[in-house]
């Protein structure tokens, strides 16, 4: 619950600059959790998120200080007649969707906005168009997009493993071994050592599927060096012939030669555990799914699918009886 509302605290401040149209010189968020780690009188700890939020906005976080309640003062009067003008007047209607009510919500705030102060030819709307308006910093173009953090090891592969989405990223492979802070958005996934960026990608949620730059990959490693790939057909050849249909179609699918070497390497290696005859069946039924790695292999044989007969329902006998229409019932 807390990662939610730290999302809904940000989503709502963000909603509220786009409101405006325009960023002001400092945000000043009361002390509660999605806003502030820890409060201080001098210099109060600000959540990472929120914090990154205020430099994409370019704008500073000014927390207001804890157990003084005079400092929120204004803000509070002005949550009050928010509720006396906009929601008391909705509380006996229905509304069906959220878009209904947040209509009816703004046209609620927008006489409110609009309304002259008692005794003045002004409103807050003008006031602010005057005054406020013009203090503002221009939006960014686009909006921010909350990120999330991981830790993560660069693999020998060149690649580190984001367990959010079981997905592979390339890392240059000078940082093999390197211990790495993920962060990660919606859309981008940035991988840093010691606040240096290393790679940087479009985020991808397919399972154990691999994002590689050619330029990360050595490309005089040693594996590449001990194998290609003649030597991984022919050793599926001595498995059987669905095996090495299998391990062709893995090396056809033009990924870097260190993932398709692996892929092959692995489940290659499957015949020392359960021999060549089930290895080559559940190949033979991996091609049928039309699914080309080394987890779908291992899956088939741990749930033993290798062994299903696949032509059980040829071989059952409908008995005769005057009760079974046959074919020449349908025509």
């Amino acid at each position: 619950m807390r990662a939610k509302k730290k999302e809904d605290f940000i989503a709502c401040v963000e909603n509220a600059l786009w409101f405006y149209g325009g960023v002001p010189q400092a945000l000043v968020p009361d002390n509660l959790r999605a806003a502030v780690t820890k409060s201080s009188r001098y210099e109060p700890k600000v959540n990472e998120t929120f914090a990154d939020f205020a430099e994409h906005y370019e704008t500073a976080v000014l927390p207001t200080r804890a157990y003084k309640p005079r400092d929120k003062a204004i803000v509070e009067n002005a949550v009050r007649i928010i509720y006396t003008r906009v929601f008391a007047p909705l509380r006996n209607q229905t509304f069906y969707n959220q878009k209904d009510l947040n209509k009816a919500i703004l046209k609620l705030l927008e006489t409110h906005n609009n309304m002259s102060f008692r005794g003045r030819e002004y409103s807050r709307y003008s006031l602010f168009k005057e005054i406020e308006w013009i203090e503002l910093k221009p939006l960014p173009l686009k909006r921010y997009e909350i990120k999330s953090y991981a830790k993560a090891t660069v693999h020998k592969n060149s690649h580190i493993y984001l367990g959010k989405d079981k997905h592979y990223y390339s890392v240059p492979y000078q940082h093999i071994g390197k211990h790495v802070k993920v962060i990660f958005s919606d859309s981008l996934v940035e991988i840093f050592h010691k606040q240096e960026r290393l790679a940087a990608h479009a985020r991808e949620k397919k399972k154990y599927g691999y994002t590689t730059v050619k330029e990360h990959m050595p490309s005089h490693h040693q594996f590449v060096s001990e194998w290609n790939s003649e030597k991984f057909i022919a050793w599926a050849a001595n498995i059987g012939s669905h095996c090495k249909e299998y391990i062709m179609v893995i090396l056809d699918k033009k990924q870097h030669p260190e993932q398709s070497y692996k892929s092959c390497l692995g489940i290659l290696h499957l015949a020392k555990k359960v021999g060549n005859e089930r290895l080559n069946n559940a190949c033979k039924r991996a091609l049928g799914y039309q699914a080309y790695n080394y987890n779908m292999v291992n899956r088939i044989l741990k749930k033993g699918w290798d062994k299903l007969d696949e032509n059980l329902e040829e071989q059952i006998e409908i008995p005769d009886h005057h009760n079974i229409r046959g074919g020449n019932y349908y025509k």
